[in-house]
């Protein structure tokens, strides 16, 4: 019967996608059939499923998928609402917040300008940035100056000594909270101006510890172009690439398109935690996080992604050098750092090229999972993975507060089943 579905479903959305795909030239390829991309129709229909199953034990209020391979788009489809309260469906063009998914937009948006020169990926973050000159590393017997400066490499791979304040309970952390270092209303540069007073938490390339990297790689952006960060993005990355609904805020127009999003208990309750009404997103911020405060589509980040799998070009568009794709998606960690860890869970396998997670190795504990595979997620437990050996790109999203697996692990073994050449 969901099979049934998920072919009627199809056939609509064909249509539909179609009719879109022919009016605007530069929208990805769909694929008349999952076949012609090499994989099965009917194994897909698995995801269909998956997703009504988590949709009707009310563990997300709605979500979508997206799955590219060859560069070609061969599934988007979308399941149950966009917002609850007032039974709006979810739509192809419903826009997400998407947090951390900010962070490899930021990072590409910096090695723009390293492959202009601008930016040396060894330069010292001080260079960029003044208050780092000088900063310390935090030691129970009195702070000491660092072996080496934290680097703009080490802030792309979370390795600068940087931490986030919300994830552990040491004494740095507690600072960066006291200090509120992530004040949304004071702007990149005050942001920094904190961070060069407070101690380090680590030396520089010896942990990877999550953190506010991205966003003090926004300013090193800011000092390197001579703009702002939203102005280079829009320019440089967004308008190119066609990413017409991602930014830092919402605008008025588009507020109907913009999801709400839910606390979960993982038991079938579902609270808003935030409506389009109430959202901190309809007015520009202050604070332009890198980090984690954009907002976006699934048909946006999927082209961002695109042009990341074919080597930094999308469409005839040139955003970076495929060598320097190469360093974001290959593993830039040396071994004693390896893997990496959220708090105290760590992901065997795992290391972080340039913005990116990165497989280097199979492990039991994510079996789904392939080596090569580059990928990350977002607060709201929206995901992406990339699977280079295979040609394939998958977006999922949703609005769920706490952070969740269970989208992403419920889609990722049907995707690779319906591989079948």
């Amino acid at each position: 019967m969901r099979t049934h579905s998920f072919f009627r479903k199809s056939i609509c959305l064909l249509g539909a996608v179609c009719f879109v795909f022919a009016a605007t030239a530069r929208e990805l390829p769909f694929v008349a059939a999952p076949e012609g991309a090499g994989m099965s129709s009917t194994k897909l229909g698995k995801v269909d499923s998956m997703v009504e199953d988590l949709i009707q034990q009310k563990k997300l209020a709605g979500a979508t998928v997206m799955i590219a391979r060859h560069g070609q788009v061969v599934y988007f489809n979308i399941f149950g609402k966009m917002e609850l309260g007032s039974d709006k469906p979810m739509r192809r063009d419903t826009i997400f917040r998407i947090y951390s998914m900010s962070k490899a937009i930021t990072t590409a948006a910096a090695l723009m300008l390293y492959d202009e020169g601008k930016i040396g990926l060894d330069d010292p973050v001080s260079k960029y940035v003044p208050d780092f000159k000088g900063i310390k590393v935090w030691n129970a017997a009195g702070n000491v100056a660092p072996t080496r400066e934290p680097t703009v490499r080490d802030l792309m791979r979370h390795t600068a000594g940087l931490t986030y304040g919300i994830f552990g309970d040491s004494l740095v952390d507690k600072l960066y909270r006291e200090a509120n270092v992530l004040n949304p209303n004071e702007d990149l540069k005050a942001m920094c101006a904190k961070l060069g007073r407070l101690p380090l938490q680590y030396e520089p390339g010896t942990k990877w510890v999550y953190s506010v990297a991205a966003d003090v790689l926004g300013r090193v952006i800011e000092v390197a172009s001579g703009t702002t960060f939203d102005a280079f993005l829009e320019k440089r990355l967004f308008v190119p690439l066609d990413m017409k609904d991602t930014g830092f805020y919402v605008p008025r127009e588009k507020l109907d398109r913009f999801a709400a999003i839910y606390n979960s208990d993982g038991n079938g309750t579902l609270k808003p935690a935030e409506t389009q009404t109430t959202s901190s997103y309809l007015t520009k911020p202050k604070l332009l996080s890198g980090g984690g405060g954009l907002v976006s589509t699934t048909r946006d980040y999927m082209r961002f992604l695109q042009m990341i799998a074919q080597g930094g070009e999308l469409l005839g568009t040139r955003i970076l050098k495929p060598e320097t794709v190469a360093l974001m998606t290959h593993n830039q960690l040396p071994a004693e750092v390896m893997p990496i860890s959220m708090s105290i869970a760590k992901r065997p396998g795992v290391g972080f090229g340039l913005g990116f997670s990165v497989r280097v190795e199979s492990a039991d504990t994510e079996a789904m999972g392939r080596v090569g595979e580059y990928g990350w997620g977002g607060m709201a437990s929206t995901h992406y993975w990339a699977s280079p050996k295979d040609d394939l790109v998958v977006v999922t999203m949703e609005q769920t507060l706490p952070f969740s697996l269970l989208l992403e692990t419920a889609v990722k073994g049907p995707i690779y089943d319906a591989i079948t050449k």
